[in-house]
């Protein structure tokens, strides 16, 4: 598979979300979508990253924006995260690694010298017009919710 580039049609997804329902990419027409990848719920990064994204939502949707965060995790385990951590951005559940795939977020990673697979940190944007506008691979949380938004607010009006 290829890797995606800005430009290229944000490939469509259908997941189980928090809360119970799905989440699809076709959900959003007309909107803006960041779609974030993370390893997995509840480990350091994880949770402050989605703790910031959800500071920052009332902004992103003002900017015209949705938040969609995916990991392999199940739909009880993200209920649990975003319970215990007051979240409020969505939380796709992708244990068949469809959109992980489709994404090209599935990699081999190194930790204490053991190598493995998993999911490397990542984040799209998403134009109104359905293509990928920005990309993040191997995000550094420091900053990374600012720029993400300040990308949502360069994006050309619908």
């Amino acid at each position: 598979m290829t890797e995606l580039v800005i430009g290229d049609r944000a490939p469509e997804f259908e997941l189980p979300r928090d809360g119970g329902g799905t989440v699809k990419l076709s959900d959003f027409p007309g909107k803006a979508v960041v779609l974030y990848f993370y390893p997995q719920d509840d480990t350091e990064t994880c949770t402050q990253e989605a703790i910031e994204f959800s500071r920052m939502r009332p902004e992103f949707e003002e900017a015209g924006a949705v938040i969609v965060g995916v990991s392999p995790d199940s739909v009880g385990k993200h209920d649990k995260f975003k319970a215990k951590h007051e979240l409020t951005v969505e939380l796709g559940a992708d244990q068949e690694r469809t959109a992980i795939d489709a994404y090209g977020v599935w990699a081999e990673k190194t930790m204490f010298g053991r190598k493995y697979m998993g999911v490397v940190r990542s984040t799209f944007l998403i134009a109104p017009d359905g293509t990928i506008a920005r990309i993040w691979r191997k995000v550094r949380l420091r900053g990374h919710v600012e720029e993400v938004l300040a990308a949502v607010r360069s994006l050309p009006a619908v």
